[in-house]
């Protein structure tokens, strides 16, 4: 079942971004330098197909039914070290593991992902219509990446020096999937400050994703996105951190988190979008100070003010920050009592965005 809506400039790349790879397809050690080169050459290849998509996903998965409702109907294929997708079935929903660590990982983290939208918010799969959720594992040789290219999930294996297998992080799932239910709902466009809030939601709903399997409050979790995907031999916490932006690295080959963590430290770039992985952190840690200043569990306070205002039709595709932070507030007060739209304005306020 096809995606309903659809930005006009969807996140071409993966949960990595560019300009990481970048900074590792120049290094001089080989180790490091192959696998992040072979790596852009195949998203910059996502790149050209994505930009000829009419909106609607490959017939392999389109013509899947919809499961009946409640039901995550997953489906998980082995890409054999090829590019080629979906690759060959090896588990459905319902069957039992099969030892292969990815495909188990893939296959119980796109149920985390389902069980979380549909227990929290009530929204039957990432279309909200049942959408089939395919994954694919062992995609590429050495593939330092994972993506949602609208259809379903593809995840590499990583290339054992500076990244572990991308299906061991239950917040990078739900992150790749979330870029699904924007595209259902508000169509971001994924550029600038509009891209940044796109990047910026998928890291939220990934975090609660991981909280809500953990049963986790707001102050007992991590908050930090992509924790355990770098090796022991890099110096990282994790991709990002939304509750300090700018600290989850800081190593030779990888260089130094660019996160900002508020308005004055916005980067204007060309790169990246515009910088939408890089200012995401801002609306990152807007969040997360909202969310820990309520505590309870995330999902039942600031997580629903956000989920609330990515599903209302006044939020327009080429929102900025300062646009989806007057909604945020808007709806925290229409719906969830004047606590919690303090917490959310007193939060934007924090990281220099007015409301």
């Amino acid at each position: 079942m096809p995606v309903t809506r659809r930005s006009e400039c969807s996140p071409p790349f993966g949960v990595i971004p560019p300009y990481l790879l970048d900074r590792l397809a120049r290094h001089a050690d080989s180790r490091l330098s192959m696998p992040a080169v072979k790596t852009l050459i195949i998203d910059q290849q996502h790149v050209g197909l994505r930009a000829h998509q009419t909106g609607a996903p490959r017939p392999s998965v389109a013509m899947q039914q919809a499961a009946p409702e409640g039901t995550a109907a997953r489906s998980v294929h082995d890409a054999g070290n090829s590019t080629t997708l979906p690759g060959k079935l090896v588990r459905a929903e319902g069957a039992p593991p099969t030892g292969d660590a990815a495909v188990d990982e893939a296959y119980d983290h796109l149920g985390d992902t389902y069980r979380f939208y549909r227990e929290a918010y009530g929204r039957d799969s990432i279309d909200g219509k049942g959408l089939p959720l395919v994954g694919s594992v062992h995609y590429g040789e050495d593939y330092d990446n994972a993506f949602w290219n609208g259809a379903q999930m593809v995840f590499g294996d990583g290339d054992g020096v500076v990244f572990n297998r991308f299906t061991l992080a239950a917040d990078v799932i739900g992150h790749e999937l979330t870029h699904g239910v924007i595209d259902a709902e508000a169509a971001l466009v994924y550029r600038g400050q509009s891209g940044a809030l796109n990047e910026s939601l998928c890291d939220v709903f990934g975090s609660m994703v991981k909280q809500y399997a953990l049963g986790q409050t707001a102050r007992q979790a991590d908050w930090l996105i992509g924790a355990g995907l770098f090796t022991s031999r890099v110096k990282a916490r994790a991709l990002r951190s939304m509750a300090e932006p700018g600290t989850a690295y800081d190593d030779p080959a990888l260089g130094k988190d660019p996160q900002p963590a508020h308005m004055d430290g916005y980067v204007e770039t060309t790169d990246d979008n515009g910088g939408v992985h890089i200012n995401s952190g801002i609306p990152n840690r807007a969040f997360y100070l909202a969310a820990t200043a309520l505590d309870g569990h995330a999902w039942t306070s600031a997580g629903r003010v956000w989920y609330d205002t990515l599903c209302d039709r006044r939020l327009d595709k080429n929102a900025d920050f300062s646009a989806f932070a007057r909604l945020t507030v808007d709806v925290a007060g229409a719906g969830h009592g004047a606590a919690v739209q303090q917490a959310v304005a007193r939060a934007w306020a924090a990281v220099g965005v007015p409301t």
